[in-house]
């Protein structure tokens, strides 16, 4: 009887540790899968070359001389100093960057006294922040560390805010991410979003810049956005679309690389030969109401 009643208990257990497993190498299957999508090889070489092509000198740059292409997301320079203003700043606020890629909007604020921690899958973006950011002499400001954004290496309530730009559409568990940035936040802290979301769940033409196909894209919708924040205990506090924005800004940007008899110091060094494909699929999506970037500021309880 003991040992019937035995198995019967383990029964359960055994299956729910399989399906952990399972979820658990299914997550790590993906990220790989985005690491290795966003690795580039060479890419410091790559970015110095073509600072050399715009007439800029790599030994005396700026945060500022970086701004086209390392803020690898719709809007760029402009998109992030949108945020800064419902961000609640102040010198020495210490923020996280959830996904910083090379480290642009992790510059920018570093460059206006805040200390910003920031991390990223992807290792090669990861070495290239840091040898950017020393480059332009804002390493006292900010660091940068190989994680996960599903577990974040912090203590609990180690930061005054956090923000993450376009990286939740690489994501699944978007409830994962909050709960994590939830737990790291001290109480009353900011949490700034801005994702591209679905406006609803409707097919886009492939590839984007954020996934070559399917596989490795999760774009969802605004609700589904609000009720996973609202799931982790914060509080909504503004959302805006930024979607005529976004249109605009990519037109321009599609206008001025086919005007250029050289290649742009732009995102799309980021992107790799199907650039152009990818921003005209992104610019179609957001046009059509299919896509929508999207500002949210929520607040940790």
């Amino acid at each position: 009887m003991v040992t019937r009643a035995s198995r019967a208990d383990e029964a359960p257990s055994n299956g729910l540790c399989r399906q952990l497993v399972s979820a658990r190498w299914e997550t790590m299957n993906i990220e790989k899968q985005v690491a290795d999508y966003y690795t580039r090889g060479q890419l410091e070489d790559r970015i110095l070359n073509l600072v050399c092509s715009s007439g800029k000198d790599p030994a005396q740059l700026t945060a500022d001389d970086l701004s086209g292409f390392d803020e690898f997301h719709v809007g760029g320079r402009e998109s992030t100093e949108a945020l800064a203003p419902h961000m609640s700043l102040r010198p020495g606020i210490h923020l996280l960057d959830v996904g910083c890629g090379i480290g642009g909007p992790a510059r920018f604020f570093a460059a206006r006294g805040c200390q910003v921690t920031g991390i990223d899958l992807t290792a090669e973006f990861v070495q290239v922040a840091e040898a950017l950011t020393r480059r332009v002499k804002l390493d006292g400001n900010a660091r940068f560390r190989q994680a996960s954004a599903l577990q974040l290496p912090f203590d609990p309530r180690t930061f005054d805010g956090a923000y993450t730009i376009h990286v939740n559409m690489n994501i699944p568990d978007k409830a994962g991410v909050f709960r994590e940035v939830a737990r790291v936040l001290k109480p009353g802290a900011r949490f700034t979003i801005f994702d591209i979301m679905a406006a609803d769940h409707t097919t886009f033409s492939f590839p984007v810049p954020w996934a070559p196909t399917p596989a490795t894209s999760f774009v969802a919708t605004l609700p589904e956005y609000r009720q996973a924040l609202e799931a982790v205990g914060m509080r909504i506090e503004h959302q805006r679309s930024r979607r005529q924005f976004a249109v605009e800004f990519m037109q321009k940007a599609a206008a001025r690389a086919a005007a250029s008899p050289t290649p742009v110091l732009g995102i799309s060094v980021l992107m790799g030969e199907q650039a152009p494909l990818m921003m005209k699929n992104v610019t179609a999506a957001i046009a059509s109401g299919a896509l929508d970037p999207i500002e949210l500021i929520a607040i940790a309880s």
